[in-house]
């Protein structure tokens, strides 16, 4: 069901391991989402940009910046579940990272380019990875053992989820 926190859905994991068409088709929504996440806020002003997508939600400027860092952070995720044997991985607290200096009022241009270079590296990763290595993974400290294909379906979902918040407000205020 829609809503306008989750405009695209919950996420919600198809059990595990993946077809390969299924990585594929995740590894084509990542790699496309700095393109998605770029059209999504051609043209808005700041003020626009700093609009909450909802009452209690971030900003469309807090969403992009969001992108650049969640999406760091699940790229080092997965270098590190490739490199090392079920690799303890670090949480952050990305409500007060979204109001941090480096966020506020800084042009949406600063993430949308570590996006573009982000997810081509990532998409280059993922593509060269076999069939096994989606079966290695991380210990999370929240969510307990998690494999890349696990993460490899949350990433894929979450660009679309936050990209489809922002494109949702932009719809609904007519812009």
């Amino acid at each position: 069901m829609e809503s306008i926190q989750y405009p695209t859905g919950k996420f919600a994991a198809k059990g595990a391991p993946l077809t390969p068409d299924e990585r594929r088709a995740l590894i084509a929504r990542i790699r496309a989402l700095p393109g998605e996440a770029r059209a999504a806020v051609r043209g808005l002003t700041d003020a626009q940009l700093d609009t909450p997508y909802r009452e209690g939600g971030w900003s469309a400027r807090q969403i992009v910046h969001h992108l650049a860092d969640s999406h760091a952070n699940a790229f080092v995720r997965f270098k590190l579940a490739l490199t090392e044997d079920a690799p303890t991985v670090k949480t952050y607290q990305q409500d007060r990272w979204a109001v941090l200096a480096d966020v506020q009022g800084v042009p949406v241009e600063a993430s949308l380019s570590i996006l573009d270079g982000l997810h081509e590296r990532w998409s280059r990763l993922l593509e060269s990875m076999a069939g096994e290595d989606f079966a290695r993974g991380v210990r999370h400290p929240e969510m307990g053992d998690i494999e890349l294909d696990f993460l490899l379906q949350m990433y894929g979902w979450h660009g679309r989820h936050h990209v489809t918040q922002v494109t949702a407000l932009r719809a609904r205020e007519g812009w």
